[in-house]
């Protein structure tokens, strides 16, 4: 126990209040685009829509699920963030595993540990990635979207310093048991670091959903667009061809392009508050080792 001194009061106060504020700040944008497409198109035409809808309706949304490009550009992006995820927990986790063994134990753990980090330091450009995608018969596919980023080494490193952490003593008595190290990995070191897993998997879901230019180099095909390069499309570029002609004439672009972008949000935001306790866990821990 301790006591609370009055400067330390004050402090917490003034820290919560401006913490306060500032997510209200980072919040506001987003509602306003909700109250956005939630209005009718001459009042939000004219900028007249701030924090509550004018005309209030839902037809932006009802156009918006009537788009077919939309609607398989949010499958494609979905399939992408669950499978991308998938398979990179899986080769980064083990990995770092590997990784996070004494040099006496993975003699050559520090030839990999450089090999990894000189690729965080150096790209190979993106000439060659794309000649690398097309030779091997990826490009259209989603596996380019997926491939290309399945290594993370920064979340290889994160994950090998908390796996680092892992008492030993549960390590011993697995082996022990008679468990082997995959064995080890699955049953003692996965449970023990969930929250840098939740971290590592916050990261890596809102890398692919948020990704675009990869979809411009890699897809040629318009429904085969995840989301976002979908969005930066009629969005940055302005092109509504992708748009149903219907929706573009009974309402307007702000509109539509508001209760999109809202729709396209909305997955992560619902997600993050689940994973949000793990996440200054995870950073944190996941950091204090070299």
């Amino acid at each position: 126990m301790y006591h609370k001194t009055l400067p330390y009061r004050i402090f917490s106060l003034f820290n919560n209040v401006f913490l306060t504020v500032l997510a209200i700040l980072c919040l506001l944008p987003l509602y306003h685009l909700l109250m956005v497409s939630l209005s009718a198109s001459a009042p939000a035409n004219a900028g007249l829509v701030t924090f509550w809808p004018i005309g209030f309706t839902f037809e932006a949304y009802a156009k918006t699920f009537d788009n077919a490009n939309f609607l398989s550009s949010l499958w494609v992006s979905v399939q992408r963030t669950v499978i991308g995820t998938a398979l990179a927990l899986v080769v980064n986790t083990i990995a770092a595993y590997a990784l996070s063994k004494e040099s006496h134990v993975f003699r050559a753990r520090n030839l990999y540990l450089w090999y990894f980090v000189v690729t965080m330091l150096f790209s190979g450009g993106l000439i060659p990635s794309y000649i690398l995608i097309l030779k091997l018969g990826l490009m259209n596919t989603l596996m380019a979207l997926i491939l290309p980023g399945l290594v993370g080494v920064f979340n290889i490193i994160l994950l090998m310093n908390f796996f680092r952490t892992v008492p030993k003593d549960l390590e011993e008595a697995a082996f022990i048991d008679g468990a082997g190290q995959f064995r080890t990995f699955l049953s003692v070191y996965l449970p023990v670091s969930l929250p840098v897993v939740a971290t590592v998997s916050l990261f890596m879901m809102v890398g692919h959903w948020n990704s675009y230019f990869d979809g411009i180099i890699y897809i040629r095909d318009s429904e085969k667009l995840p989301l976002a390069t979908f969005m930066q499309t009629i969005i940055v570029q302005a092109d509504m061809s992708k748009l149903d002609p219907a929706a573009v004439a009974s309402l307007s672009q702000r509109t539509i392009r508001a209760s999109q972008i809202f729709i396209s949000a909305l997955p992560i935001l619902l997600v993050y508050p689940f994973l949000q306790r793990y996440f200054v866990t995870g950073i944190v821990v996941g950091a204090v080792k070299e």
